[in-house]
């Protein structure tokens, strides 16, 4: 079992140790774990200047050092907008991480969804808003892979999506060399597929996609590797390989 985006306490929106994940991936049969605290740079982002890197990298080399006979022990972050926030993202590439996840959390009014959907913005307003920029943060590159591809889907509890566009992202990611997240946190939510379920994952392998990561977006223990099944079925399904990344390099994990 592997989950390549899990949060931990130097994320402003989890408060669990390092450690105590590693404990927690022991007893349920977890053997890949990627750290993959949040970075963002948006004023209106709670976790602004939460993030301390220097102080993550002394913890994430203690407990990797504690279980390097039992666990495989991931440094990354997911960067929130890298396309917006280019000389912040250039210096974090300068760190010795193994994966860096770009995502988009701000794409409307500089909203969060869960405030869109309480201000009850149109759901393909929102899509296409999305879209758009995940679209400019892959044509920015220097990301190793896409988080929760459909995101909005998490808040709205539906999909929408324009082909055009969508193949156009996808292309994009391969002239970039950037892999896609199934991110399977949606089912927490009350959904019956991860980001991306099976329509746009089809689209991907269409556009040549070949190569995924499996992340539950953990921030609580219980969610460590949550629906992995789901996704290792999906991904199957679409003959798409399963990877790593160790030292920004990808490696193909059999699942």
């Amino acid at each position: 079992m592997i989950d390549m985006h899990v949060h931990t306490n130097f994320s402003e929106d989890s408060k669990v140790l390092l450690e105590d994940y590693c404990a927690f991936a022991l007893k349920k049969g977890v053997k890949y774990i990627c750290f993959t605290d949040h970075v963002d740079f948006n004023p209106a982002d709670a976790g602004l200047n939460y993030y301390k890197v220097d102080d993550f990298f002394e913890s994430f080399y203690k407990v990797k050092k504690q279980y390097k006979d039992a666990l495989n022990l991931l440094a990354g972050i997911e960067f929130g907008e890298p396309h917006l926030y280019m000389k912040e993202f250039e210096h974090y590439c300068t760190y010795p991480y193994d994966y860096i996840m770009g995502s988009i959390h701000y794409f409307y009014n500089n909203m969060f969804l869960s405030q869109m959907v309480k201000d009850n913005i149109d759901y393909k307003l929102a899509f296409k808003k999305y879209f758009e920029q995940l679209l400019l943060m892959v044509e920015y590159g220097n990301i190793d892979c896409v988080a929760h591809f459909d995101f909005p889907k998490r808040y709205y509890k539906k999909l929408y999506y324009e082909e055009e566009t969508v193949r156009k992202i996808c292309a994009t990611m391969l002239k970039r060399d950037i892999c896609l997240e199934i991110n399977t946190s949606s089912i927490r939510k009350g959904l019956d597929q991860p980001m991306p379920g099976e329509e746009l994952l089809s689209i991907y392998k269409e556009s040549g996609g070949e190569y995924i990561t499996i992340g539950a977006d953990t921030h609580e223990l219980s969610h460590l590797a949550a629906d992995f099944d789901i996704a290792k079925d999906l991904a199957n399904k679409f003959k798409l390989k399963n990877v790593i990344f160790i030292e920004r390099k990808r490696v193909e994990v059999k699942i």
